[in-house]
């Protein structure tokens, strides 16, 4: 499926931006990216932008729109870029979609926003039920994919842990400054052609058949 345009996934944590953003890419044949993604990339590459995070991410600070912005325009000019990426929950304020909204003036466009719904406790509910590996890492959930044996890895057998953050009222916590941040960002991009929430509940499959609808 041949497809041009920018595609950005809004969604609180655990709303399944990453799962989605991933299934597009292949289907669509646009590059998956991220905040994360494109900072790690750009430090490693040692780019302007990328050592200038890297400094601020060393003294523990949290790295400013406009270092976010530079490296998005770094990545937005790499060959496979040029029909378009998936942002995967990029922008995070209304600073970055302004700046953002501005280096794509002479490029392709955005094509559509689509903010993925889902219960503030059904999230807690999802993240919460996660548990990790203390060995391999590998993860696993008390509902959705639990172990064979309680509490033990099934690939290694190593002992399965909840991270610190997972806990329900750490995560109450994530999603309640999740919403105060992001608030504006929904309000500025909901009066948009191509804006449009998806209803995340369900499995990832038919949060995927939803998007797809979307993108007909």
């Amino acid at each position: 499926m041949t497809y041009a345009g920018h595609i950005i996934l809004l969604g609180a944590p655990g709303v399944g931006k990453g799962t989605q953003a991933k299934v597009l890419s292949a289907e669509l044949g646009l590059p998956h990216v991220s905040t994360g993604d494109m900072l790690r990339a750009s430090v490693a590459a040692g780019s302007e932008m990328g050592k200038r995070a890297k400094a601020v991410m060393e003294s523990g600070a949290l790295v400013s729109d406009e270092i976010i912005l530079g490296i998005v325009s770094e990545r937005l000019q790499e060959c496979d870029a040029q029909k378009g990426v998936v942002f995967d929950g990029f922008p995070r304020t209304v600073v970055q979609a302004e700046g953002l909204d501005h280096l794509l003036a002479r490029s392709v466009a955005i094509a559509h926003v689509l903010h993925i719904v889902l219960d503030d406790e059904e999230i807690v509910d999802r993240l919460s039920g996660r548990r990790v590996c203390r060995n391999c890492g590998a993860i696993y959930h008390v509902r959705f994919q639990p172990p064979k044996v309680a509490g033990r890895c099934d690939r290694c057998g190593g002992e399965l842990f909840q991270r610190d953050d997972d806990q329900p009222e750490v995560i109450r916590h994530r999603l309640a400054v999740y919403a105060a941040e992001t608030a504006p960002l929904v309000s500025f991009y909901r009066a948009r052609a191509g804006y449009a929430e998806v209803d995340g509940t369900g499995s990832s499959a038919a949060v995927t058949d939803r998007i797809r609808v979307l993108l007909r």
